[in-house]
């Protein structure tokens, strides 16, 4: 009953007309973002937090929450239309996606992607609302020693589950543990490697971090990229409604690409993009002989979409709960919601109960809004894919500037993040991703403080965190993450995968 309770009041939240204008516009973001190539939603929602200085904290993260979430329907429109994913998490809608518009299937693949990922949202919007309460409560026997073992397992899952070399994700997170030390210590109240730069002593921003690495770099590696003149399939976007084998072909592959992702987005580093992996190699391997895999398989859409959607929801429940992200936009979310005042963790719950119920309520309100408006708005997202880039990237780069300008009226932050923009670029260049950068950078403050407080508590006594139960289970799991992902049989079927991802 406290349930339906918590959700009639979340509901009333969402249907105000402000939090349902806020929700629409970021649906509506969301998707054009997800739809134009080099734009995501990492990129979008860290141009944006600038502006969410002048609005409440609902109707903020309810905006965000949208951008997040209709990125990944937007990202499928390219990846079926063109075979250019919009999102990264498209990448594997557009190995079958784009082989059905070859086929004038086109339309059929647009639908199914847009249904199951309604379906798949609406589950995760449930699982959020019925797991939710139980973990904060769990949360609330968190003491210092926890939290700093939690946050240790965390970076550990975020650095296994990265894609690419291990040695560069454990060096990200690194560098974004060491540029969290710059900024006034607490408890001495001196400042620490600000190098005599009065504008260092409160800390490097998290927004201009954010949108040098994410914002300007992405601007600049699309530049560095040659045009492309790809085929359109707009004559042959018709036929919208799957026919009835490809109901039944669909919606095994729906329901269990939305357990999946359910499952995987929870995990740190997880989220939309695991999951969508994750969804096509399971659906390719239970196709087996009788699949075709790569020719058109309706199964190799609706898998990947339904997953990647429900990997996006259910990564909130870390972020909600606990205060942890699990990736880059939830690293993001929790900027936002750092921003605005709010601690996060499991007081949320209890301290902002109309938050936490209206941004879980609007979650269900978004991807309806996205199924309706999706499909009937096909003609519209494949116009603005004409637009070449060379007219988008300059308002996209003052966007940014005035962005970063306004947070403290001061142009040093706009150098900083020209300066965090030629880092992301070299990052780019390397193979580095940016995600470990940010969750290191994000929970880096938070690891010292409860490491300092769990070691204050216990007269600077180590053992304190091998003592307690939860601790010490959380610091064996770690343990165990690094030994499996380094077994030779495992480490080769993890290069395997994101080989193939790439």
């Amino acid at each position: 009953m406290d349930l339906l309770a918590n959700l009639s009041m979340g509901f009333g939240v969402a249907f105000t007309l402000q939090n349902l204008l806020y929700a629409f516009g970021g649906a509506v973001l969301g998707t054009l973002i997800g739809v134009l190539p080099g734009l995501g939603p990492v990129a979008t929602i860290a141009m944006l937090l600038p502006s969410i200085y002048s609005l409440d904290a609902t109707p903020a993260l309810i905006m965000l929450a949208g951008i997040y979430y209709g990125a990944q329907y937007g990202g499928s429109t390219t990846s079926i239309l063109i075979n250019v994913p919009g999102e990264s998490s498209s990448v594997v809608t557009a190995i079958d996606g784009y082989q059905m518009a070859r086929q004038g299937r086109a339309g059929a693949a647009l639908s199914v992607s847009a249904l199951g990922s309604f379906f798949a949202g609406c589950v995760g919007t449930v699982i959020i609302a019925a797991f939710a309460p139980p973990l904060t409560e769990l949360a609330f026997k968190f003491g210092p020693a926890e939290y700093f073992s939690l946050m240790v397992l965390g970076l550990i899952g975020a650095v296994v589950l990265a894609s690419g070399s291990l040695l560069k994700a454990i060096s990200m997170i690194i560098l974004g543990l060491l540029l969290a030390q710059i900024n006034t210590d607490v408890i001495s109240g001196t400042a620490r490697y600000s190098f005599d730069i009065p504008e260092l002593t409160d800390g490097i921003g998290f927004v201009v971090i954010a949108m040098g690495v994410f914002g300007f770099g992405e601007i600049i590696s699309n530049l560095g990229q040659p045009a492309e003149h790809r085929e359109v399939f707009t004559s042959k976007v018709k036929g919208l409604w799957p026919t009835k084998k490809d109901f039944q072909d669909a919606w095994p592959a729906v329901i269990r690409g939305t357990a999946l992702g359910s499952i995987l987005g929870v995990l740190p580093g997880g989220g939309a993009l695991l999951s969508s992996f994750a969804s096509y190699s399971m659906e390719k391997k239970l196709a087996g002989a009788s699949g075709t895999f790569g020719r058109g398989d309706i199964r190799g859409v609706a898998g990947p979409e339904s997953a990647n959607n429900a990997g996006a929801q259910t990564s909130f429940i870390p972020m909600l709960t606990l205060g942890i992200p699990p990736n880059a936009v939830m690293a993001l979310m929790v900027g936002a919601m750092t921003i605005k005042g709010i601690q996060p963790g499991p007081q949320v719950m209890t301290s902002n109960p109309q938050l936490f119920w209206g941004l879980i309520a609007s979650m269900w309100v978004g991807n309806l809004m996205l199924v309706v408006l999706n499909l009937p708005m096909i003609g519209i997202w494949i116009k603005l894919l004409t637009v070449p880039y060379r007219y988008l990237f300059p308002a996209i780069t003052l966007f940014c500037c005035i962005g970063v300008y306004t947070l403290n009226n001061n142009t040093f932050d706009v150098y900083l993040t020209a300066l965090f923009a030629l880092i992301g670029y070299a990052f780019y260049k390397l193979g580095c991703e940016g995600a470990p950068l940010l969750l290191g950078f994000i929970l880096g403050p938070m690891m010292e403080e409860n490491l300092r407080r769990a070691l204050l508590l216990s007269r600077g006594d180590w053992s304190t965190f091998m003592t307690k139960p939860i601790s010490a289970g959380l610091l064996i799991a770690s343990a165990l993450m690094i030994v499996v992902v380094l077994l030779p049989t495992i480490k080769t079927k993890r290069e395997v995968a994101f080989s193939e991802a790439d």
